[in-house]
């Protein structure tokens, strides 16, 4: 009881005495807090900052391709940075990448040959860039170098080396004409730096007239085969009919001499056999119920009024 009397015998704050206490707790949590988001914000600055340091200093290279530097102070680097992982500057090093496979390119053209005959000749090539001429390709050509340079001087060599050739040498030396045609565009190429692999001759066709005109020759010659078979079949003919003859004529001669030394012996056994060969076919036949008297049916086996 005298403790309890002694604690409300004690003087109460004021009201302003209050306010201002929790005023000051209050302003002493807020710096806290904005000291906390300060450092947080600042930590969150440096990992952003640490995330950016790779995609703006660092670039890969794959496999299969290079890097030509440009800065934007001295130009082009002469330097080509192959695969992996490299640094560079922001900004002032801008990297510009080049596929150095090997990759097809088809060129078409249609040009005349020697006697003017037009021919549609399609090119299929093999090429890739020099590595070490790199840094030449991108400052005169640029990145889209293959379409600047390939189809020119493929149709270039192509109508060069067409127009010495016939429609029908094309033909008969395709492959003369296709060693001629990858010669000279891999020397042609080498002057840009572009190294050609393998160059073939894939198509050859020729205008319709060209095609008419060999149709007929081809008819033509078929036809001048045609009679000289014909010639050769009429002459063997003739020469057999001429064996045919001679035999003929020798066998009567010798049917003859024999007849004037043995008689007519062999004439009546040939009669006997033919009368024979025909009295077996006539008793064969249902139509001959009888055979008649004094017709020429060789059937007289004495031989006819033959004097005896």
């Amino acid at each position: 009881v005298l403790f309890r009397s002694s604690v409300l015998a004690l003087p109460q704050p004021s009201p302003i005495v209050v306010n201002f206490c929790f005023a000051k707790a209050a302003t002493m949590a807020q710096a806290g807090v904005d000291k906390a988001l300060t450092a947080i914000s600042r930590v969150a600055l440096g990992l952003g900052t640490a995330a950016m340091i790779p995609s703006l200093c660092l670039f890969d290279v794959d496999g299969g391709q290079r890097v030509v530097i440009l800065n934007m102070l001295s130009g082009v680097e002469d330097k080509v940075r192959g695969e992996g992982t490299h640094f560079k500057v922001p900004w002032l090093m801008q990297p510009k990448w080049y596929n150095v496979r090997i990759r097809p390119k088809l060129i078409q053209t249609t040009t005349g040959t020697k006697d003017l005959q037009m021919v549609t000749i399609h090119v299929r090539m093999l090429f890739k860039p020099d590595i070490e001429g790199l840094p030449t390709i991108h400052k005169t050509l640029g990145e889209d170098y293959d379409e600047r340079v390939i189809p020119s001087i493929a149709n270039e060599v192509m109508k060069a080396t067409i127009a010495q050739y016939n429609a029908e040498q094309l033909l008969t030396q395709r492959e003369q004409v296709s060693h001629e045609i990858r010669d000279a565009i891999v020397a042609r190429a080498s002057q840009f730096n572009i190294l050609m692999d393998d160059v073939a001759l894939t198509h050859l066709t020729y205008g319709k007239e060209f095609a008419r005109a060999i149709e007929e020759k081809q008819v033509a010659e078929q036809d001048a085969e045609r009679q000289k078979f014909i010639v050769l079949r009429s002459e063997q003919e003739r020469q057999a009919t001429v064996i045919r003859s001679e035999g003929e004529a020798e066998a009567a001669k010798m049917i003859s001499q024999a007849l004037k030394e043995h008689g007519s012996g062999l004439i009546e056994v040939r009669r006997i056999d033919a009368a024979k060969d025909i009295a077996d076919n006539l008793s064969k036949s249902p139509n001959v119920m009888y055979l008649p008297n004094g017709q020429q049916m060789l059937l007289n086996m004495a031989g006819g009024a033959r004097q005896q």
